[in-house]
């Protein structure tokens, strides 16, 4: 029997037990000891003990339940499912964008505890929900060594202060669990000051592809390109990009092989952006090429404009301990507009297309898309 079997039999025999006579007792505890397997004495000790009253919780009551935690994870559904300390300083911003567009409707006895929830919070109540991470494959392209001579290195220390228009960029491979044949690929390009995402689908991995795909990215970009940084692949390292970058007055610079962090800021948006949500499929069509060009012009509006990020302040080391202190966290939308690098009509712009935008509706065209990429991937197509 279980423990739990046995309280329930002792508390159901307990008054009989009291109000029996001795040789009555006798009988019940005989029973009692050949039932659950106890021993006479400690069965005696548990007849006796008076049952606890049930405990009650100790501390404040809960705020955060029934309504406040289904608003929660609706908002939290709506932002794409990010982090709590991402989530919580943006939800005074995500709340009046979700409820102007109707996709929301709170009260104040549930907007009120919503808009000061703390990021330990949200953590407990949405851990059962958080999706796990998956591995991204490796690129096999290597750069010419007499080009790698004349292009600098720039290691993850050198980035503090830089300011908007420095870029990482990486490539993404779409090939499956395999490199060999033609598969397509994905620029991904990230703005180290802001966080601002650029993603375009690349027809392979040739060298004038990628170059094209850059001068299309620096076209996008509400911001100049002032700086490039790549890793050590010879899709960026070749005789186009290079020469193309010191004539358009661009800095172009690398990351030292084998070393992922000098690359930080764009491998982290590897898996946030198209990792996590394009997946690992092989794609090597031009219906998959359009599908991915469709799905980065939504996954644009929505990463920069309602994909809040906290950026590293400072780290201290006490004994065994490094401490880390991040800034409030902010979409790169709000990092640019409070850079103060955007023309007046520049801003404008911007702000008219923030106002327009709906970020419940751009999560469904981005599903949608998502649904009919993943139709058009080779394994579907076998």
């Amino acid at each position: 029997m279980s423990p739990r079997s046995i309280a329930e039999y002792a508390s159901a025999l307990r008054a009989r037990y009291f109000q029996a006579s001795r040789p009555e007792k006798a009988r019940l505890l005989n029973e009692f000891c050949r039932v659950t397997g106890y021993h006479r004495k400690s069965a005696i000790r548990l007849l006796h003990r008076q049952p606890s009253p049930k405990p009650t919780r100790r501390g404040r009551p809960r705020q955060y339940t029934g309504p406040v935690a289904r608003a929660l994870l609706q908002v939290w559904e709506a932002a794409g499912q990010v982090c709590s300390k991402r989530l919580a300083p943006f939800l005074p911003e995500l709340l009046p964008v979700l409820e102007r567009h109707g996709e929301i409707r709170l009260p104040a006895p549930v907007r009120q505890p919503l808009l000061r929830i703390s990021a330990p919070t949200i953590d407990r109540l949405l851990r059962p929900l958080r999706p796990k991470r998956l591995r991204q494959p490796h690129g096999a392209t290597r750069a010419a060594p007499t080009l790698l001579q004349h292009i600098p290195i720039r290691t993850f220390g050198q980035w503090r202060h830089v300011p908007p228009g420095s870029l990482q960029a990486d490539l993404v491979l779409h090939c499956g669990e395999s490199l060999a044949g033609f598969h397509l690929t994905t620029l991904i390009a990230v703005d180290v000051a802001t966080g601002w995402t650029e993603c375009l689908p690349v027809w392979g991995q040739g060298y004038q592809r990628v170059g094209t795909a850059v001068h299309r990215i620096r076209q996008r970009l509400p911001f100049p390109l002032r700086e490039l940084h790549t890793d050590n692949g010879g899709e960026f390292l070749n005789s186009i990009l290079y020469p193309w970058c010191q004539r358009e007055g661009i800095r172009f610079t690398r990351g030292r092989p084998y070393k992922k962090n000098d690359q930080a800021f764009a491998e982290q948006k590897v898996w946030a952006v198209v990792r996590r949500i394009v997946g690992y499929d092989r794609y090597s069509t031009r219906p998959a090429y359009d599908q991915l060009d469709r799905l980065y012009e939504l996954l644009r509006l929505y990463t920069n404009f309602f994909q809040p990020t906290a950026k590293l302040r400072s780290k201290t080391r006490r004994g065994p301990r490094l401490i880390k202190r991040f800034d409030p966290a902010r979409t790169p939308y709000q990092r640019l507009l409070h850079a103060g690098v955007l023309a007046s009509d520049q801003r404008q712009t911007l702000q008219s297309l923030f106002l327009s935008l709906n970020p419940v509706q751009l999560r469904k065209a981005i599903e949608g898309t998502l649904d009919g990429l993943w139709k058009l991937s080779d394994q579907h197509r076998r």
